[in-house]
């Protein structure tokens, strides 16, 4: 242990002796020194290498006056587990430490392998010393009734975390780095996100710019965060890396909450307690085990909790990117790897199966909810499937299910990247990748019309020898897209019509053919305005309409356009007011709600239809397609 007496002697946990330079610490500094002056316990908690030490060092050896008095510091050697025979061994050293002497102010410093040890003690002290004041920094709290608990956050990483427009993650990396700047602050941006504001890695990564460029840096951390290490004279061994900084954590932790946090390592975003009993039970681990297991990963800063934990909504949970990278070489090393990424792969295609069910179902809310706090997995399961050739079908059939998240919710270009190279991976006439093909044309369209026709081209053939109306319907629709591009709208107007024809009525796996009928009743104002009512109105009475948010959206659009047409400027405006109204504002729909508006804004200012075309919602990632009769 390490005793030090007497509060401007009492060293910083990292080894740094300046404890004056805080970072983005001030209003955790000025908190923690009123808490000191208004009570007698006072925990300052958070994940490993948050900064917990350094500040409580620096408030003890804070201004001269301070009304605890004479300060005595107790630090447990590094991580090491407390053994059998130290049982009272934090006591002892708290005596040793204090000869007798009356103490202001007690500081217990990393508790953690004795954290047992120091709660009896505490409670003890309190009730023997009536003046004394008791500081302690420790990754959970000790739960003392009268403690009272700073938790110490990772420094801001965005702009306006910063007084000076600089985040604090930004200034501590600037202001420790040691290679010549000046530096790429864009990259330097990016290095601390990547790093989630935790002050270890960030200094230990501004010491490797004697080696690297900012910009190296950010693409080696990108891959990878427990490499980061650095000589730090001074400096706890468990703080000289990024790696031994989690093991530290790792090895106080029982054999089950090892194993669940080595397996729970794959997930790459957030993840529902559910899914982890599914993903992390077995080998020695039991399911009943596994929500204890996160409870203590959570209490140690191995995971944080999404939203509420406390609400109504099941708790979600996230595992900090450093800890997550020490997790995947736990489970490399134990083997587990394929085990694990073969029941992520199953959850993806849970998840797909789920939120299309909910789609069709008319529960479009929960669906894109769903997917949005799934996409971070889901990309993995993709990017898994790239690695291991085995899962490449079961990849493309989940990505194929999520076809309403790439077309209508702003992920055009994800899903088209990934529909591209997974299906150079799979056989080319199988029934899914026919689906695959005409969905990455749909997506590959507005931007490279070419590329949609070649993969229609492929995808056609084979839809016919298998007699799949839905699929050949939607790849008339794509090429009723390609008509309007190219300003045709009279042949854009029969593809359209064809694919409302074809596509059968609740046919999973795609748009519905209301959303054909809509876009045909866009398409024929540039040349029937009689028939582009009357595709309106077969849009509008359509069964699938009633279940399907996105097709009514379009046909309510399809109907105010028709109107503002043929003149009705007053009827166009509420339509539309009422199409706007009626979106769901948590749900994102850039394009649908975008052309509302320019709608609106055309009818408000008088703009004639000839003057500006009508506009069909296309993929997001280009624009969409603009209506006029050739």
């Amino acid at each position: 242990m390490r005793t030090c007496a007497g509060g401007p002697d009492v060293q910083p946990a990292s080894g740094d002796r300046r404890t004056g330079d805080l970072i983005g610490r001030e209003q955790e500094t000025a908190r923690l020194h009123e808490l000191l002056a208004h009570h007698r316990l006072v925990t300052v908690t958070g994940p490993t290498g948050v900064g917990k030490s350094r500040l409580a060092a620096t408030v003890c050896a804070g201004p001269a006056g301070a009304p605890w008095g004479r300060t005595v510091r107790v630090r447990w050697p590094g991580a090491v587990a407390r053994p059998a025979r130290a049982e009272g061994a934090l006591a002892a050293e708290v005596r040793r430490a204090t000869r007798g002497e009356a103490v202001g102010l007690l500081f217990l410093d990393d508790v953690d392998p004795v954290h047992t040890d120091c709660l009896k003690l505490v409670q003890h002290l309190l009730m023997d010393e009536p003046e004394l004041r008791i500081l302690v920094t420790s990754r959970a709290a000790l739960g003392l009734g009268e403690e009272r608990v700073l938790r110490l956050a990772p420094l801001g990483t965005r702009a306006r975390d910063g007084a000076d427009g600089r985040p604090a993650a930004v200034r501590l990396f600037l202001e420790r780095a040691r290679g010549e700047g000046p530096f790429d602050l864009p990259a330097v941006h990016e290095v601390c996100r990547l790093l989630e504001g935790v002050p270890l890695a960030i200094e230990l990564a501004a010491g490797q710019t004697l080696r690297h460029s900012v910009d190296e840096l950010a693409r080696l951390l990108r891959r990878h965060q427990c490499w980061l290490s650095g000589p730090r004279p001074g400096a706890p061994r468990r703080h000289r890396s990024l790696r031994a900084a989690m093991g530290s954590v790792y090895t106080l932790h029982d054999r089950a909450a090892r194993m669940v946090w080595a397996r729970a390592g794959v997930f790459e975003g957030s993840f529902a307690q559910s899914t982890a009993v599914f993903l992390c039970a077995g080998g020695g681990v039991e399911p009943y085990e596994v929500p204890g297991c996160l409870a203590r990963l959570a209490a140690a800063g191995v995971l944080r909790p999404e939203g509420d934990p406390g609400g109504v909504h099941r708790p979600r949970w996230r595992m900090a990117a450093a800890a997550r990278d020490f997790a995947a070489e736990r489970l490399r090393a134990a083997g587990e790897l394929p085990v694990a990424v073969e029941r992520l792969v199953t959850h993806g295609r849970r998840v797909a199966e789920v939120a299309e069910d909910l789609w069709a179902a008319g529960s479009q809310r929960q669906a894109v909810r769903l997917l949005a706090e799934e996409q971070d997995d889901l990309m993995a399961v993709a990017q898994h499937a790239l690695e291991r050739p085995e899962h490449t079908e079961a990849v493309l059939e989940t990505v194929v299910g999520l076809w309403f998240w790439w077309v209508v919710y702003d992920h055009a270009e994800a899903g088209r990247e990934l529909l591209l190279t997974l299906l150079g991976r799979c056989a080319p006439d199988s029934p899914l990748a026919v689906r695959a093909q005409w969905l990455a044309a749909w997506l590959t369209a507005p931007g490279d019309p070419g590329a949609a026709r070649s993969l229609l081209g492929r995808a056609w053939p084979a839809a016919v020898l298998a007699g799949d109306d839905a699929s050949l319907g939607r790849i008339a629709h794509v090429q009723g897209m390609l008509a309007l591009r190219e300003r045709d709208s009279v042949a854009a107007a029969a593809h359209f019509e064809e694919a409302a024809d074809t596509i059968p009525p609740h046919a999973p796996g795609g748009p519905s053919a209301a959303v054909s009928l809509a876009a045909l009743a866009v398409a024929q104002t540039a040349f029937d305005p009689a028939a582009a009512r009357r595709s309106a109105r077969r849009a509008l009475s359509h069964p699938d309409v009633r279940e399907d948010t996105w097709a009514c959206l379009l046909a309510r659009y399809a109907r105010a356009v028709v109107d503002h047409r043929h003149g009705r400027r007053g009827r166009a405006w509420h339509r539309a007011r009422r199409a706007l109204a009626a979106l769901d504002l948590e749900l994102p729909a850039p394009e649908g709600r975008a052309a509302l508006h320019g709608l609106i804004t055309d009818i408000e200012s008088g703009t004639t239809p000839q003057d500006r075309p009508a506009f069909i919602p296309a993929p997001r990632g280009v624009a969409g397609v603009a209506v006029g009769a050739r």
